[in-house]
């Protein structure tokens, strides 16, 4: 393990989409060294490991790459994950995983356990809570802005074509909209309200013909009686500048795209707080705090409790889809 000198020596595992994300806040942290690439797939991985000039691999398992790294970044399919955070952890490998931490949670709670017995880093990715408006509304709930909290609102609906993405295949992702969307949605509300306590799911009208649900609805409940309702869609857009919205008994709560506001009751003026989603800026956070997390600096913003809660939620929500608990309305005679 590298001193507090020394970069964190890390192998980004999947190039896909969501590890250009993480390349670019890479390129901000020099005590991050990116120290190999591996994916299966050697045009996508051969192009970054040119750029960045660093070991190139396709096989995760390859004895070579333990002793080059002190981490690695999981951004491949959700039904690799347990697999291989399972191998780097079993080889004293530090893991941040992307998100769902695993499908199943027996999977991520044996993961956890691995991670504490071995005495390495196990995170799951969750951009969300290191956006700087969601860090501070969840100061404004706690400082009693917004009196007692009632109801809860979020939604992360938009239109992209998911035929040809590994997204929408079931082998792969474990499901659709609901565990690919959802599991940030799950984490953010832990977040800002507390742990959820019961959920009810429900799947949209399929505009896009896919094998999984395009459109998806969550009603929950969270230990302290806050109500809260998540949509989620890759077959609608959603016209408003919120994608959270946070109602209590003294006021409301926007978070935006571009912005966050409040406003108390008895007052006709906004408060306007944070610059709204910044992408890069967020992933670059968490990578600060993982490497904090591992050097002993820092606290982890998303702890393993958090990573196995937003799974569970997750789980239970698909259970509850499958249950018709509707109860039919009463026809006039």
């Amino acid at each position: 393990m590298p001193t507090s000198n020394q970069p964190l020596r890390a192998a980004l595992v999947g190039c896909g989409r969501i590890a250009q994300s993480h390349l670019e806040a890479l390129a901000h942290i020099p005590d991050i060294k990116l120290a190999a690439v591996v994916d299966v797939k050697s045009a996508a991985a051969e192009a970054v490991a040119e750029q960045r000039r660093c070991k190139l691999l396709n096989d995760y398992r390859d004895p070579t790459l333990l002793a080059d790294v002190d981490a690695v970044i999981l951004c491949t399919p959700p039904v690799t994950h347990y697999a291989m955070a399972k191998h780097f952890l079993s080889n004293g490998v530090h893991v941040l995983c992307e998100k769902p931490l695993t499908i199943a949670s027996a999977e991520s709670q044996e993961l956890v356990e691995l991670s504490e017995r071995a005495g390495l880093k196990l995170m799951m990715a969750s951009k969300f809570r290191y956006v700087d408006d969601i860090i501070k509304a969840k100061a404004i709930i706690e400082a009693g802005i917004l009196g007692k909290l009632i109801l809860f609102e979020n939604a992360f609906c938009s239109k992209v074509l998911m035929k040809d993405r590994w997204n929408s295949q079931r082998a792969q992702a474990g499901g659709g909209v609901l565990i690919d969307n959802g599991c940030h949605s799950a984490d953010i509300a832990r977040y800002l309200l507390g742990p959820i306590q019961s959920v009810q799911a429900e799947f949209g009208i399929s505009a896009q013909g896919l094998e999984v649900e395009d459109t998806a609805r969550i009603q929950f409940r969270t230990e302290g009686g806050v109500m809260g309702t998540i949509d989620l869609s890759w077959s609608l857009n959603k016209d408003s500048e919120s994608y959270i919205s946070v109602h209590g008994s003294s006021g409301t709560l926007h978070i935006g795209w571009a912005g966050s506001r409040y406003r108390q009751d008895g007052n006709s003026n906004w408060v306007s707080f944070g610059t709204g989603y910044q992408k890069v800026a967020a992933f670059k956070s968490q990578l600060d705090n993982f490497l904090g997390w591992i050097r002993g600096t820092e606290v982890p913003r998303i702890t393993t409790a958090d990573a196995l809660a937003s799974v569970r939620v997750i789980e239970a929500a698909y259970a509850a889809a499958t249950r018709d608990n509707w109860l039919a309305v009463a026809r006039a005679a």
